[in-house]
């Protein structure tokens, strides 16, 4: 279920200070954050973020196709190892 419009999309407030102090310098960072569940702004769009993603941080850089989309979709936490590995043994059983 989505959140309400009235509310409006969820953004740590972390996040926009980070934001606000890199505008106010000028400079352009990789931004660490630990908030998966923010949404992504038009606001964000241009920087570059290192999501955490329960074991490291992955660098994601934001563009505008990603607006609306929360922030963990980006950094995966499970890797795929590939389904039904054949190998020599295996066939060979056969």
């Amino acid at each position: 279920m989505s959140r309400s419009l009235r509310k409006g999309p969820y953004v740590d407030e972390k996040l926009i200070k980070k934001l606000e102090k890199m505008d106010r310098s000028g400079e352009k960072t990789v931004v660490k954050t630990w908030a998966r569940r923010s949404t992504i702004t038009p606001r964000m769009v241009g920087y570059t973020f290192a999501i955490h993603n329960g074991k490291k941080f992955i660098p994601v850089y934001i563009t505008e196709n990603m607006v609306g989309h929360k922030l963990g979709e980006f950094s995966l936490t499970r890797t795929f190892r590939a389904h039904g590995h054949h190998t020599e043994r295996s066939t060979a059983i056969k």
